[in-house]
């Protein structure tokens, strides 16, 4: 009986989830989420933890190693027009190019944002949507190079630099570099390497479930759809974290909630939540996924994920190769959607 009541209250809100929010309204300091995860919650389809969050440093994709005389640094040339900038990473047989680092910024304990300066002032960074780069560091006492990919935050159009939000991960030794670097020190980086090709309007609605630094594509795309006047796509996001102080881009993710009510929502996770947290709490469930996710037999939808392994094996499955997507398997199989609908990053 009481599974049946939980299952019955879940339906109403279901329905005016996938409508989205009225119209907007004044300016709020909270989530416009709130009152949905106080129903959510009071239905029971919050807390508990169905997978657990690995915390290591992602692993490399399989890229061929770089060959000796692959590492080159761009000479500087005349300014562009500013009706066509150069791109800085023009994929192809370029090659690595060492780019300076510019400043480094503090988010939380062990999340910094590092600003690159790109070889010309006018420059862009030459990346399409959905896209990446790989940075290559190669320490005294290291018989190899490592090599790790790396999605900028910085919009595509930014000239002179770019941005890269990374987590230090223990024992990882791309990230502990990064994290020991200082301004003027230089990396090596490579791409742009293709992820999946968006174009306006290519699903109607769009979900990105993430873990911890798996954001990182995710805002690439939000932002490139609500950036585009054409483009009309619907988008939620599920976003999984430790602790609150974990949530990367919050600000520019609730600056997107604010600006499109109608046509974004976001709904926060978090293993330890603060007293008073009025959203998510334990692990991304079916049971949530069902109820704020598009369904998947009556709408062109899209499903992205990203995130640590535990992720992945819980939600999709794992990638097979970083050029094979592998079997979908987890919630998303049991909710219904085709390998087809998912995309895992």
């Amino acid at each position: 009986m009481l599974a049946t009541k939980v299952f019955r209250s879940a339906q109403p809100l279901k329905n005016n989830l996938r409508r989205y929010a009225s119209p907007p309204g004044p300016a709020s300091t909270g989530s416009s989420n709130n009152a949905i995860y106080g129903l959510l919650a009071g239905a029971g389809l919050l807390g508990g933890g169905f997978y657990y969050y690995r915390i290591t440093e992602p692993k490399p994709e399989a890229h061929a190693p770089p060959s000796a005389d692959e590492r080159k640094t761009v000479p500087s040339s005349p300014a562009p027009s500013a009706s066509a900038p150069q791109k800085a990473f023009q994929g192809g047989d370029q090659g690595f190019i060492d780019l300076k680092l510019e400043s480094v910024e503090e988010i939380n304990h062990n999340t910094k944002k590092f600003r690159f300066a790109l070889p010309n002032s006018d420059d862009v960074s030459g990346l399409s949507i959905a896209s990446a780069l790989l940075t290559k560091y190669k320490g005294p006492e290291m018989e190899k190079p490592v090599i790790r990919p790396y999605t900028p935050t910085s919009d595509e159009d930014a000239k002179g630099y770019i941005d890269l939000v990374i987590k230090k991960y223990p024992n990882g030794p791309m990230s502990e570099h990064l994290h020991d670097m200082k301004p003027d020190q230089r990396l090596d980086f490579k791409g742009p390497i293709p992820k999946y090709p968006w174009e306006a309007n290519k699903h109607n609605h769009i979900a990105l479930i993430a873990g911890g630094t798996g954001i990182t594509p995710m805002y690439q795309l939000a932002r490139a759809i609500f950036k585009n006047p054409a483009d009309k796509t619907n988008v939620t996001l599920v976003f999984g974290n430790l602790t609150e102080a974990d949530i990367l881009l919050k600000s520019e993710f609730q600056d997107l909630e604010n600006t499109y009510p109608n046509r974004f929502r976001a709904f926060y996770v978090l293993d330890h939540p603060p007293e008073g947290w009025q959203q998510g709490s334990g692990h991304i469930t079916k049971e949530l996924l069902k109820t704020v996710l598009p369904e998947p037999k009556t709408e062109n939808v899209k499903i992205f994920v990203c995130g640590p392994p535990g992720l992945y094996k819980a939600v999709s499955g794992a990638k097979k190769s970083p050029a094979e997507q592998g079997e979908l398997t987890g919630m998303l199989k049991e909710m219904g959607y085709s390998p087809d609908q998912v995309y895992k990053f």
